[in-house]
């Protein structure tokens, strides 16, 4: 039995889309790949469903009347029971530095239109892949930092044993840090690891991507996030005072 499968069928999905046509067909596609869907044509309709109910994945049009979808995903980011909610960002906007500015926001991952249907279900697929299989093909190994433990198999992270909200681009960042810990990386090389992002954007969006997302996870981890120290004009480490180890 396909158990990915079984995890799909209960999947809710929020589809925040104000042109009618393009959510249906959103809406049509994720419905026969056995997700739950639900559809928003407002970001205020949008931030009252979540409210009511959780979802696993929000398909966030960025271009809303009212509350646009930048001010949705803000929000999402800056309520703790749904600061780790994974956002799949669609736009209209085609520059790179449109797609950079979707991921500074907060967003998982990013889909420009003209789209095509099959490829949205797959970027979906994929971003709840990640936060299920992390562990799995990380061989269930338990990462620990003194009172900061990320336990790969399980998608968790905790400090002292209080359980964070982190979203999947944030759980990577992390996790690229804590491995490689002591250890300097660039930002090219967190680019790469925790967005899945080749590293062919220009230096300045490198830096604004990746600070902007450091800057996030430093303060869910509160006073620990003083541990990942900036490298002036490379990237950054985690580096664990002595006697926390």
């Amino acid at each position: 039995m396909d158990t990915a499968g079984e995890e799909q069928l209960v999947a809710r999905v929020l589809v925040v889309e104000d042109e009618p046509d393009i959510a249906a067909l959103i809406a049509y596609q994720l419905t026969r790949e056995g997700f739950r869907v639900e559809t928003s044509g407002t970001g205020t309709e949008a931030l009252e469903s979540i409210s009511r109910e959780i979802p696993d994945l929000v398909v966030l049009d960025r271009m809303l009347p009212g509350i646009s979808g930048d001010e949705v995903l803000n929000r999402l980011r800056d309520e703790q029971a749904t600061s780790s909610v994974p956002v799949l960002m669609l736009t209209a906007k085609r520059e790179q530095e449109d797609r950079i500015q979707g991921f500074e926001l907060g967003a998982d991952d990013y889909l420009t239109k003209p789209f095509s249907p099959r490829e949205l279900v797959l970027r979906v697929q994929a971003i709840l892949r990640r936060m299920r299989e992390t562990g799995v093909t990380a061989g269930g190994r338990v990462l620990r930092a003194g009172p900061l433990r990320m336990d790969l198999g399980a998608h968790q992270v905790s400090r002292n044993g209080e359980e964070l909200n982190l979203t999947p681009t944030e759980f990577r960042l992390l996790q690229a840090l804590m491995e490689r810990r002591g250890r300097t990386q660039s930002r090219k090389q967190l680019l790469e690891k925790a967005w899945d992002v080749e590293a062919g954007v220009s230096d300045r969006i490198q830096t604004r991507t990746v600070d902007m997302h450091v800057r996030r996870l430093r303060s869910k981890l509160e006073e620990l996030g003083d541990w990942i120290e900036t490298i002036r004009g490379f990237g950054y480490r985690l580096k664990v005072p002595d006697g926390e180890q």
